[in-house]
């Protein structure tokens, strides 16, 4: 069974999600999570304390799902791109709106920004380590990882903004093939 604080920052994901940013307050999240009143404002004082704290848990259950298996190939590579893509648009996709959302916040809430910076640079970390497994040279890793990344992103919100469909993996085939040449 999740903590109590897990609950609600899930609950949190849930409300941003699916409501918006206006959804996220203390008392809307903890009738979410079922808990006592006060119990989200415990442990998140303000906002934009609860704002961060729902983003940190975001990047939490996503690094879960990126780091789970290392592709050895460039087709591997592709392919995983291309399930990323799947499930943080279908199965996954409250939690992908709720993220979507909280970056807009942080595009003038530097409270947040700096939250949202560290989650970037854990899914950084972890591309690097996959580009460094594939050949690519450190001169080049950091170019390749962001060409890699943004691309992602773009689908990712391509999909949840506008009901895209098309297949990501010609697209990501060029890239993957362009960052590892």
């Amino acid at each position: 069974m999740a903590s109590t604080k897990i609950r609600a920052l899930d609950a949190g994901i849930e409300l941003v999600g699916t409501e918006g940013l206006r959804a996220l307050t203390h008392v809307r999240v903890d009738d979410r999570a079922a808990l006592p009143r006060g119990s989200t404002s415990n442990w998140f004082r303000t906002r934009d304390a609860l704002f961060s704290g729902v983003i940190d848990h975001i990047v939490d259950r996503e690094m879960a799902a990126v780091t789970a298996r290392a592709p050895v190939t460039a087709a591997e590579l592709v392919e995983q791109l291309a399930a990323l893509v799947e499930f943080t648009t279908g199965e996954n996709r409250t939690l992908t709106t709720a993220r979507l959302a909280l970056f807009m916040e942080a595009s003038h809430n530097p409270t947040l920004r700096q939250s949202v910076a560290a989650g970037r640079a854990a899914m950084e970390a972890s591309m690097h380590a996959v580009l460094q497994r594939l050949g690519v040279g450190e001169s080049h890793r950091v170019a390749a990882a962001a060409a890699i990344m943004a691309c992602a992103e773009g689908q990712i919100l391509h999909r949840i903004a506008r009901g895209d469909t098309s297949d990501p993996r010609p697209t990501f085939d060029v890239v993957v093939r362009g960052a590892l040449g």
